[in-house]
C-alpha cells in the first residue's frame, strides 16, 4: 500500500512519558556561525587568579610543600624520620598562613589595578 503521510524530517524530542525536553543546549548547532558563537561563549571564563584566595587552597598547597620538604629531608639529606617529620610539621604550620597572606596581598594588588583600569574607561 502506498504511503500517504509525509515522513517527518526531525526526530521527536520527547520521552516515553510524553515529556518534551525544552533545553536545547545539548543539540548540535544549526550553522557554522552558531558553532563559533557557542565555542567563544564557553571559552570566556574568569581566570583563577581573579578569585580571592581561600584558606583551603592555601592549606592544600602548604600540605603539598610540607610533604615534598619532608621527603627531601629523608631522601637527599638523610635525616632521621622523627627529625624530618618534625621539620615537615613546622613547615606546614609556616607555609599555610604565609601562602594565604602572600596570595591575599597579590590579589589585592591585582584588584586595585583592575579598579583603576575600570575608572579610566
Amino acid at each position: 500500500m502506498a504511503q500517504t503521510k509525509k515522513k517527518r524530517r526531525r526526530k521527536h524530542r520527547g520521552t516515553q512519558g510524553g515529556r518534551i525536553d525544552t533545553n536545547r543546549r545539548a543539540a548540535r548547532p544549526r550553522s557554522r556561525a552558531e558553532a563559533k558563537a557557542r565555542a567563544r561563549a564557553g571559552a570566556k571564563r574568569a581566570p583563577r587568579v581573579d578569585n580571592p584566595p581561600t584558606w583551603r587552597n592555601s592549606a592544600l598547597r602548604g600540605i603539598g610543600a610540607a610533604v615534598i620538604f619532608t621527603v627531601l629531608l629523608l631522601v637527599i639529606f638523610k635525616r632521621s624520620a622523627g627529625a624530618a617529620l618534625g621539620l615537615g610539621a613546622f613547615m606546614l604550620v609556616f607555609y599555610i598562613p604565609a601562602g594565604y597572606y602572600i596570595d591575599l596581598t597579590m590579589w589585592r594588588r591585582r584588584e586595585r589595578a583592575r579598579i583603576r583600569e575600570r575608572e579610566r574607561q
